[in-house]
C-alpha cells in the first residue's frame, strides 16, 4: 500500500493514499481506518477516512507523533494492496427510493438531457452498487459514487434554500442523500423514508465511509407504509398525488 502523511494540525495528521477520487481507493482507506483503530486502540482520538485521505487524531499530550507514525507504519505495511470497485467482505445497505418527480424535481429533465424513459433512467441509477466515498457538509451526508457516465449532470447553478431529509440527488459522477433539512445543490430525483442520522442512535449516522449501497426502488405506497413523508416538500405538492398513508398510490413502473 503506498502512502505518505503530512502534519495537518496540532494534534492531526493526514494519510495521503492517492491524488485524485478513485472507486479503487475507498477499501484500502476504509480497511486502513478500520485497522489502525484496531491496532492503536486510546492512543488513536479519531479516524475520519475521506476520498483519497485518512485523518488521525490523537492526545499530544500523552503521545510524540515519531512513535505514533512508527505503529502507523508498521500496521499499514501490514495491509494487503486490496483494490476492487466494490469490497466484496462489505455489507450492502439496501436503501428504499420513491423515485418520483413530486420528491424528485429534476428526474424528469435529467431523465430527457439523457435521453431516457423516466423509467429507464432510474433503472440505470439503482442497478449499481455505489460505495459510501465520504461523510461530510452535513451530518451524515453520505457521498456515493459514482453513477454510470450517462447519468452525470452538473451541480445546480442556483442551489435549492430547502431540501428535505432522505431526498436523493445527483451532482457531477456522484449521488447523495440528504440526512437533515438543508439547502442543496444536487439535482434531485427521488427520496428515502429512511432516517439517515438520529443523533439518539449509537451510531448517529446510517451510512458510513466504505460502506455498499444499493438503491431499491420502491412505489409510492411502500414509501408511505415505511414512514416516508409527502406534506413537507417546499415545492409543492404535484396535482393529483395522494399524500396520504394506504391510500392507492401509482404504482412502480407506471408512468410518470
Amino acid at each position: 500500500m503506498q502512502w505518505r502523511y503530512d502534519i495537518s494540525g496540532i494534534d492531526t495528521v493526514t494519510l495521503h493514499f492517492g491524488q485524485r477520487i478513485d472507486a479503487a481507493l475507498v477499501t484500502p482507506i476504509h480497511r486502513a481506518a478500520i485497522a489502525l483503530k484496531s491496532s492503536l486502540g486510546p492512543r488513536l482520538l479519531d479516524a475520519v477516512p475521506s476520498y483519497t485521505t485518512l485523518l488521525l487524531r490523537y492526545d499530544v499530550l500523552q503521545d510524540d507523533l515519531a512513535s505514533l507514525m512508527g505503529q502507523v507504519s508498521e500496521v499499514l505495511n501490514q495491509l494487503p494492496d486490496a483494490i476492487g470497485e466494490v469490497d466484496a467482505e462489505s455489507e450492502i445497505i439496501e436503501v428504499p427510493v420513491f423515485y418520483h418527480p413530486s420528491v424528485g424535481p429534476d428526474l424528469k429533465r435529467l431523465a430527457q438531457r439523457s435521453g431516457f424513459s423516466v423509467e429507464e433512467f432510474i433503472r440505470r441509477h439503482s442497478e449499481r452498487l455505489y460505495q459510501v466515498f465520504a461523510i461530510g457538509f452535513a451530518p451524515g451526508f453520505a457521498y456515493l459514487g459514482e453513477v454510470a457516465e450517462e447519468l452525470s449532470v452538473p451541480r445546480l447553478a442556483n442551489p435549492r434554500a430547502k431540501v428535505p431529509a432522505g431526498t436523493l440527488g445527483i451532482a457531477d459522477t456522484q449521488t447523495a442523500l440528504y440526512p437533515i433539512v438543508s439547502p442543496g445543490g444536487w439535482n434531485l430525483i427521488g427520496r428515502t423514508p429512511l432516517v439517515l442520522f438520529d443523533q439518539s442512535r449509537a451510531q448517529p449516522s446510517l451510512l458510513e465511509a466504505g460502506q455498499t449501497v444499493r438503491f431499491r426502488p420502491i412505489a409510492q405506497d411502500e414509501y408511505l407504509e415505511l414512514g416516508g413523508r409527502l406534506d413537507d416538500l417546499p415545492w409543492g405538492v404535484e396535482p393529483g398525488l395522494d399524500i396520504q398513508q394506504g391510500a392507492p398510490a401509482k404504482k412502480q413502473g407506471e408512468k410518470l
